[in-house]
């Protein structure tokens, strides 16, 4: 694996350079919250934080995009699709968001089935994953084989340390980036600074609160569609709020309408929905196969930790921790597979 080496002061230099050449997101604070927008300069970006309240998912897969723009004529239906996705560049994702990506892939771009507007944003991506500094008390990354500084699914990955960030190429399309932009890397001291990153991924290691292990859980999970457990606990305490969903980098939940802009003109749009509303599953005829939160509790936690295994071979989970740190009555996903665990080991 390639490395190179960006001086902090270089940073703001090399985050202008970017937005000039690609629309360019990184994360920036409004108010209160952290989450991932287009910038126009180095001064936009806030780099000071530890994950983002809002995950970069809406870079492939936006909160509302347009399908496309049809006019009907009386004797046809003129359809226009939107332009494909700019050159963009995606700057200071955690790596637990890079990993969240590459488990939406398999959805978008499978075999048998592929959406043109997700690849189109994902081809003309390159994304730029920064290392955690610190790791909080809900984070869990480490159960699903991911890490605070772990650089799989990015094209190029900073890890700050001193004043310094080692940057780890781990593309073609990364290494085209670094050569078009050559003047703010070096390769001066690599090898130390290689150490250094391995000492801190240690370090962050040994901070993690959450113990999870989900040894038993899938077989589990697989034995028995109506476990008696998803009758306690949790779905008496979950109010169906949704929050979980739209602040979850791997929910991938969609409707999709049809606006009229004119009398003979319209959109289509598709937008983020959650499994957790008792209208995602409800039928033209008036059957919902999900009708109390109970189903829809079981559904959301057997998509994580069974169907998503099942059809892709890996957990719908990534461990970011911010159903935990959102919830409002504060239920815990890795209480549950604790508690799951407990189930079959006694079953």
């Amino acid at each position: 694996m390639k490395a190179k080496i960006v001086n902090k002061g270089q940073l703001s230099g090399l985050l202008d350079k970017l937005a000039k050449d690609y629309d360019l997101v990184a994360p920036v604070k409004e108010e209160t919250i952290t989450l991932f927008k287009k910038i126009s300069s180095a001064q936009d970006a806030f780099l000071d934080y530890t994950n983002s309240d809002v995950s970069p998912k809406g870079c492939f897969l936006p909160q509302s995009e347009k399908i496309f723009s049809y006019t009907y004529t009386g004797d046809s239906l003129e359809i226009v699709k939107p332009e494909s996705a700019k050159k963009t560049v995606l700057f200071g994702a955690r790596p637990c968001d890079i990993k969240a990506i590459t488990t939406l892939d398999p959805v978008f771009e499978g075999e048998k089935f592929g959406d043109e507007f997700y690849s189109s944003k994902r081809e003309n991506t390159v994304i730029i994953g920064l290392s955690c500094s610190k790791v909080l008390s809900t984070c869990f990354c480490y159960a699903f084989g991911g890490g605070p500084c772990d650089g799989t699914g990015s094209d190029l990955l900073f890890t700050e340390i001193g004043d310094k960030y080692y940057v780890e190429i781990n593309t073609d399309k990364g290494q085209a980036l670094v050569d078009a932009n050559s003047q703010f890397f070096s390769s001066e001291n690599t090898d130390q600074l290689a150490k250094d990153k391995e000492e801190l991924a240690k370090k962050l290691a040994g901070e993690f609160v959450k113990k999870v292990d989900l040894t038993g859980v899938k077989e589990l999970l697989d034995s028995d569609f109506e476990l008696a457990y998803w009758d306690e606990d949790p779905y008496k305490k979950c109010i169906g709020c949704g929050t979980c969903t739209y602040v979850c980098p791997t929910c991938h939940c969609f409707d999709i309408f049809d606006f009229t802009t004119g009398d003979i003109t319209g959109d289509r749009i598709r937008c983020w929905d959650s499994c957790m509303y008792p209208e995602y599953t409800l039928m033209a005829g008036g059957h919902n196969p999900r009708p109390t939160r109970k189903e829809r509790i079981r559904n959301r936690f057997m998509h994580k930790l069974k169907y998503h295994l099942d059809r892709y071979n890996m957990v719908g989970c990534v461990g970011c921790g911010r159903c935990i740190r959102k919830c409002p009555v504060n239920i815990d996903i890795t209480k549950i597979i604790n508690d799951l665990k407990e189930v079959a080991q006694n079953a």
